[in-house]
């Protein structure tokens, strides 16, 4: 079984807004402090190009994935990369994702150990 939450993260790790675009609708909201949440997928994949283009290189291996039923999920995360004029980062992340009957995600809201750097 492809679980939503790899899938998901594997179009993340690939840096590409237009691999991300199937996962979002006008319905999607998105919470990544420091920034508001925010909702449709136009707003949502903007985001993304402005957290792209912060990072000379990033990633994000996700593990802990736990199904909280009705298409609910809460996983572990550490992202690593660098920062543009910046150096090193890493975090540790905990997110609640939730996706729509068509595969959409619905709500996704990640927790920072660390806002240090933002």
């Amino acid at each position: 079984m492809d679980c939503k939450v790899t899938s998901f993260m594997r179009d993340l790790n690939s840096l590409k807004v237009e691999n991300l675009q199937k996962w979002f609708d006008d319905e999607s909201k998105i919470w990544i402090p420091p920034a508001k949440e925010i909702q449709g997928g136009s707003r949502i994949l903007a985001l993304f190009r402005a957290i792209f283009r912060k990072y000379e290189s990033i990633e994000w291996s996700e593990s802990e994935i736990f199904d909280l039923g009705k298409n609910r999920y809460f996983y572990e995360t550490i992202s690593l990369g660098n920062i543009k004029g910046k150096g090193t980062y890493t975090n540790q992340i905990c997110t609640v994702v939730s996706f729509s009957e068509g595969g959409k995600i619905k709500l996704l809201s990640d927790y920072f150990k660390d806002t240090s750097s933002f």
